[in-house]
């Protein structure tokens, strides 16, 4: 049973104020809501929109896309309530520590790490595509030697190290940054669902959910999902059936709200400010994706919709190519903020992993002037560039997916399992009509889960594999429940 050995909530907020742990408390509820949405929008608006509406949904794709945030709202309600509760580092990792266990919070902590910093090398080399674009439009150009398309991507490389120069100064100058590119973001955004309201056409949007038809490859291979896999069931696009693919891809284009759950003992009034923080920019990023997608798919008809740069696109198709500039610099912009959150995000993972002895204590030790854990930043910024560099990674997105899934599936669970064994705790924020929202979130999330190809499963899995070696050989011989629960004495982080 010491596989399960549980960490208190008391020690978990006496740790916050350890001195050489300590996070400085800056961040506000506006702060929150816009690292909320600098993570969410990102390249899921930017492409993903053409992709799914092309071959998913048609104009439908914006019902995708309310399916979609109505499954991640059933998530966010449990991680505001937890967040709020108990305003300590490590999100989901965290949570999962007082209320399942020691080996559940690894494994959580560990999916996070994969998550955040993957999807952190991820999005910079998707950054360094549009950076390049950018500057070719303005008549600058970047050597293709060195480019994204190089061995060595040396542009990716760059931003990684500037937004890890910003992350180790501090929380607060990050988001300062932060606030400014999401203005432009939204503003690009913006741009685009006002000025393509004058080029839409009402042909263009019927049928709004176009008839299904079977899909064109039904064979079981390597790239075939898990649930089709197991129980043979048939794929078709559009229709119904359609709609629901098309949220399981767009699915992706939300996640990131779970990350403002990472900060949140750097929150000034956590109590308050985080379910704010977390359901605003959910809130926000719908309302701004679903516009996004009646408007693209008015102006081009869905069978024409380019599935890489559909905004882009849409304005070239009706004469307006010159947009496709502004359009380039809001995706440079906008992947910049997602980078930058992720970074915060995965060092804020380590950093409770570190204090709680499963990683090396040393890493999370904060800077005496800036509060920031330093070294776990560097580190983090290292590993980052070095794998958008140098690695191909361009197919491995849906590690990010099945990482996210995984906790959000976990933390759903959690919620009435915590209302259970400690009904004495005051709770600010509540989720309604539990356990009935948890379960359903747990159910969803690990459906979507299920629509991952064998393929990720099987990287996932030597993956978590990996995971346990490290436990088993460092995490569980040093861990700090462990030794305390052996020795009956208090053990400082």
């Amino acid at each position: 049973m010491s596989l399960v050995r549980k960490k208190t909530i008391e020690q978990s907020i006496a740790d916050t104020d350890e001195p050489e742990y300590q996070l400085k408390k800056r961040l506000t509820a506006l702060d929150l809501t816009v690292f909320g949405i600098g993570v969410i929008i990102g390249a899921g608006i930017f492409t993903l929109t053409g992709k799914a509406a092309k071959s998913f949904a048609g104009p439908g794709i914006a019902l995708s896309f309310v399916l979609a945030a109505f499954c991640c709202a059933l998530a966010a309600l449990c991680y505001a309530e937890f967040s709020s509760t108990v305003p300590v580092s490590g999100s989901a990792y965290t949570f999962s520590y007082f209320a399942l266990g020691e080996i559940f919070a690894w494994i959580i902590g560990w999916d996070l790490l994969l998550e955040l910093m993957l999807g952190a090398s991820v999005v910079a080399q998707g950054w360094s595509t549009y950076a390049a674009l950018f500057l070719e439009q303005i008549g600058l150009s970047w050597p293709e030697s060195i480019g994204p398309d190089s061995n060595v991507n040396v542009l990716a490389m760059l931003l990684v190290v500037v937004l890890t120069i910003l992350a180790t100064i501090g929380i607060k100058e990050s988001l300062r940054v932060n606030l400014v590119l999401v203005a432009i973001k939204l503003f690009v955004v913006l741009f685009v669902i006002i000025a393509g309201l004058f080029y839409i056409k009402s042909s263009n949007l019927t049928p709004f959910i176009p008839p299904s038809v079977p899909a064109a490859n039904s064979d079981v291979t390597i790239t075939t999902p898990l649930f089709q896999a197991l129980f043979g069931f048939e794929p078709s696009t559009f229709g119904v059936m359609g709609l629901v693919s098309g949220a399981s891809l767009v699915f992706f284009a939300f996640i990131g709200f779970d990350v403002v759950a990472t900060t949140a003992e750097e929150a000034k009034n956590p109590q308050r400010d985080l379910p704010r923080g977390i359901i605003g920019s959910l809130a926000i990023c719908t309302v701004l994706y679903v516009a996004v997608c009646l408007v693209i798919t008015g102006m081009v008809k869905y069978t024409d919709i380019s599935g890489e740069a559909a905004l882009a696109e849409a304005f070239r198709s009706v004469g307006r190519g010159g947009f496709a500039t502004l359009i380039s610099a809001g995706a440079v912009a906008g992947l910049t903020t997602v980078v930058l959150t992720l970074m915060i995000g995965a060092a804020r993972v380590v950093f409770a992993m570190s204090r709680d002895h499963l990683m090396p204590r040393q890493l999370g030790k904060t800077h005496p002037k800036w509060g920031t854990p330093y070294r776990l930043t560097i580190g983090i910024g290292v590993v980052v560039a070095l794998v958008a560099g140098v690695t191909p990674i361009g197919n491995l997105e849906e590690m990010v997916n099945i990482g996210t899934l995984a906790a959000f599936t976990l933390v759903s669970i959690s919620v009435p399992l915590l209302r259970k064994s400690r009904p004495d705790i005051e709770r600010s924020f509540r989720v309604p009509w539990s356990p009935v929202i948890p379960i359903v979130a747990a159910v969803i999330c690990f459906y979507l889960m299920l629509n991952l190809s064998l393929e990720t499963w099987l990287r996932f899995g030597i993956w978590m594999a990996l995971g346990f070696a490290i436990y088993a050989v460092y995490g569980y011989r040093r861990s700090r429940v462990g030794i305390e629960a052996k020795t009956g004495e208090q053990v400082k982080a």
